[in-house]
């Protein structure tokens, strides 16, 4: 079983290191709470207060730190550089405040954003509001991926962080999963060999280098009411095709949380972001990345599975016979 970090250690933890970058050693940690919200890191609320010049300042924040193992592996220091960039944009990202880029300080590499007001709700879009409320916001979360996609990612120096993968950016990305696939894998599963092959068989070009998000979904987004306060979780973001996270929004797996039945349909969707981002879609090139976005999630099983037998992580995961049938379904037509 996994031995978790009491709340008396990550308080202090976390005072201490508020103490150190704030410069007053007497900084306080209040209302410490760990939330469920997100599966591959640790997410702590709190509300800090600390004195300048004998004038005091309260800020609410929270902590994303790594936990001991789950779905993924990424680096808080690419997540802290992304939405430190961000920051002179008009995207809705959460401020960054500070980074532990070793976990020397907090046990684990972790950042510091400021806290947001807003709620996450994975099914906002069928949900109980009238149709007309749903249809609206799902177009607003529409103009929200096509602005995400229009950041001038030079302009705010992203290329010192990300790499551009070029023209075969769904090369790149299928070389990277593949390889987290052979590194986790406990056992072979002919499913994803199969699909890997169809993969690099049809891979598309890319008609541009955008930023993509890389797991863009309303569960990521905070609504306060109608309103979207913040765009969440940031740590898949890199540079490559923006027909990546069209792909992942329209996948058959996510069609409850993106897709309104009879209303804001896959067609409406890739229409609607046409239109507001004045660039044409590649309806093909759509379909690979639906493709491909079922097998990064049966990868990401495959890293949940290996953390809980090596002892990382409490909670199993594995392949689930949806995502390897629609894995299936997609291949075999």
């Amino acid at each position: 079983m996994i031995k978790s970090t009491t709340d008396d250690e990550i308080v202090e933890r976390i005072r201490s290191f508020v103490a150190a970058r704030v410069g007053d050693p007497t900084a306080t940690v209040e209302n410490l709470t760990r939330v469920s919200t997100g599966r591959s890191r640790e997410n702590w609320l709190f509300d800090a207060t600390w004195l300048v010049g004998g004038q005091s300042f309260s800020e609410a924040l929270i902590a994303r730190r790594d936990p001991l193992g789950g779905l993924l592996e990424t680096d808080r220091a690419t997540e802290f550089a992304v939405l430190q960039a961000l920051g002179s944009t008009d995207i809705p990202a959460p401020a960054a405040r500070w980074l532990d880029g070793t976990g020397d300080e907090l046990g684990r590499p972790c950042l510091v954003m400021v806290r947001v007001p807003g709620i996450c709700d994975y099914y906002r879009l069928n949900g109980p509001a009238a149709l007309p409320e749903r249809v609206d916001l799902a177009k607003r979360l529409c103009a929200l991926l096509a602005s995400v996609h229009a950041t001038d990612w030079r302009a705010i120096g992203l290329q010192h962080h990300l790499t551009d993968p070029g023209e075969w950016a769904s090369l790149s990305a299928l070389d990277e999963w593949e390889a987290v696939r052979h590194r986790d894998q406990l056992e072979a599963f002919p499913e994803l060999e199969l699909a890997a092959r169809w993969l690099r068989r049809g891979a598309p070009r890319s008609p541009r280098t955008v930023l993509v998000h890389g797991d863009f979904k309303v569960g990521n987004v905070l609504l306060d009411g109608d309103r979207i306060t913040a765009l969440l979780d940031w740590e898949l973001a890199h540079l490559g095709d923006p027909h990546e996270d069209l792909g992942w929004v329209t996948q058959p797996l996510r069609t409850r949380e993106h897709l309104i039945p009879g209303a804001w349909e896959r067609e409406q969707l890739l229409s609607h972001y046409g239109h507001v981002s004045g660039t044409a879609v590649d309806a093909n090139a759509v379909s690979w990345w639906n493709v491909f976005a079922a097998y990064k999630t049966a990868v990401m099983q495959l890293s949940g599975l290996r953390a809980f037998v090596d002892g990382r992580s409490d909670e199993l995961f594995q392949p689930s016979a949806p995502v390897l049938r629609t894995l299936l379904d997609a291949v075999g037509s």
